[in-house]
């Protein structure tokens, strides 16, 4: 990805996050300069280690309004911690998917904040990882309800699914841009994403324009 376009990603998010009432911590809006004096403090070491805010990625494809996502993570610990959960707010277009993907350990709630309908295809998966056509069942908003493999679910504004590990699932908005919440265990993009197909979880960046923000990787 361009550089440019991570930060014309960044600056729609947080227009949409304000037009919505969902406030980011202030740290969120730090420019790469004052990045430098809060890691020169360690004040920060939390947000650091355990890749806190920005995190803006086409999984490796160079084509994300197709497979792309915007996200902020709020919070996250580490399993060798006692913060074992994780917040984060993502944005995502009409039909811009995020691949297929499951986790080993996370259990998650993926929420509707608001904007279109969230639409999420499901799939079990065998312990080889293998897609399998078996029914399961998920809790939606705490309700139980049976899926069929490859099931379309379409969650309103304020609607949630809670996703257990080894659940493959893809998503996107329909109608309009969602603002789209995620509670869970805690996140471990570096050993807990099982993609379906091979993709690169953070993009590599072209620099055609200075930073107006750092990503989640790039605090070091």
């Amino acid at each position: 990805m361009k550089r440019s376009e991570v930060n014309r990603y960044i600056k729609q998010a947080i227009k949409l996050f304000d037009e919505n009432n969902f406030h980011l911590p202030s740290w969120a809006l730090l420019t790469p300069e004052e990045w430098k004096d809060k890691i020169a403090t360690e004040r920060c070491k939390e947000i650091i280690d355990h890749t806190l805010g920005w995190d803006v990625t086409d999984f490796g494809k160079n084509n994300f309004m197709k497979e792309g996502l915007t996200l902020f993570t709020l919070r996250n610990g580490s399993p060798k911690s006692e913060k074992t959960y994780c917040e984060k707010i993502m944005v995502s277009y009409v039909n811009q998917i995020t691949p297929m993907h499951f986790h080993w350990n996370k259990m998650e709630d993926i929420i509707n904040r608001g904007g279109g309908i969230l639409a999420l295809q499901l799939w079990k998966a065998n312990k080889k990882e293998e897609k399998t056509s078996d029914s399961f069942t998920v809790q939606i908003d705490g309700i139980t309800q049976n899926i069929e493999a490859g099931e379309i679910i379409q969650l309103n504004p304020g609607e949630s699914i809670t996703l257990e590990p080894y659940i493959y699932h893809q998503f996107w908005a329909e109608k309009e841009t969602c603002i789209i919440g995620e509670v869970s265990k805690v996140n471990d993009d570096s050993n807990d994403n099982r993609f379906y197909e091979p993709l690169g979880r953070y993009p590599e960046i072209e620099e055609d324009e200075s930073p107006l923000f750092l990503l989640c990787t790039e605090y070091l």
